[in-house]
């Protein structure tokens, strides 16, 4: 049995593999979102594997120079590489992001599971709890939540995390009412498992389809609002390469020198409109199956 099992799979991945190149050319613009992700992917794992300039190190001779061949994105009123920076800084954006939205699946999921299967006044405080959350606009409750925590890359990511708990939480709470009635849950019930396993074994991996689908559309958002309170002087302090500081420093060059803040804002901007094609179309593609 285990043999065939193996044999089948290894069959079945060619035939996947062939259905998701088929997918990239009949959608040229997920297939350049998909280029756009791997080489962002690609900078934040090897940055020195895409350019050999120090990020840190300044050439005054060079200050605000325009792109060109030598500078790719040109250069700052430092003489700094945009480029070299932009690249060196994605590290640093990605892990917030990704610690962002980490966050935010966890505790809102959390909040959601015990929400929608305890019910009564537990869900009610959650619920009113989450009310109050989403009241506020994203950016300004990160912009609390960051003022209390202190500056710093971390705390924008934590900030980030918490603004976006409510959504997460309303939808796995209502995943949770529409599989709590389930037979196999009240089966469980029935037979004496514990509310711990309940969550954790029979609900909990039914209800999370959709939950990940939001967080993969939840990634380009966490993207801006991390750069955008990178931006306002949250994030890490200069001369750090950060995606969002990258775009504050050109503010007062940007007349004389356009690329200064177009290069750095046109990549974030790539980056989320790519992230959020990529998870349009995988969320399209479970509602298909």
């Amino acid at each position: 049995m285990n043999t065939q099992a193996i044999s089948r799979e290894s069959l079945a991945r060619p035939g996947r593999l062939l259905a998701a190149a088929s997918a990239l050319r009949a959608r040229p613009v997920l297939a350049v979102s998909v280029a756009v992700v791997l080489l962002v992917l690609g900078w934040a794992l090897f940055p020195q594997a895409f350019t050999s300039a120090d990020p840190l190190r300044g050439v005054p001779q060079d200050a605000l120079l325009p792109p060109s061949a030598a500078h790719w994105f040109g250069t700052d009123h430092l003489g700094r590489d945009i480029y070299a920076r932009t690249v060196h800084g994605t590290s640093t954006s990605l892990q917030a992001t990704s610690l962002a939205v980490l966050i935010a699946l966890f505790l809102g999921g959390a909040i959601g599971l015990l929400a929608g299967f305890l019910g009564g006044k537990v869900d009610a405080v959650l619920m009113r709890a989450t009310d109050i959350l989403m009241a506020i606009p994203t950016l300004l409750l990160s912009m609390a939540i960051v003022t209390v925590l202190g500056f710093g890359t971390v705390h924008i990511a934590i900030a980030v995390g918490l603004s976006y708990v409510a959504t997460f939480g309303r939808l796995m709470r209502g995943e949770v009412l529409r599989w709590r009635s389930a037979v196999f849950v009240e089966a469980a019930v029935a037979s004496g498992v514990g509310i711990r396993g309940i969550l954790l074994r029979h609900i909990a991996p039914h209800a999370a389809g959709p939950v990940l689908a939001l967080a993969a559309l939840e990634f380009g958002a966490a993207v801006l609002a991390v750069s955008s309170l990178s931006f306002l002087g949250f994030g890490a302090p200069p001369p750090a390469p950060e995606w969002g500081l990258l775009i504050a420093e050109g503010r007062n060059y940007i007349a004389a020198a356009w690329w200064y803040t177009t290069m750095p804002g046109l990549v974030v901007a790539t980056v989320v409109l790519s992230a959020n094609q990529i998870a349009r179309y995988a969320q399209d593609l479970g509602e298909s199956k």
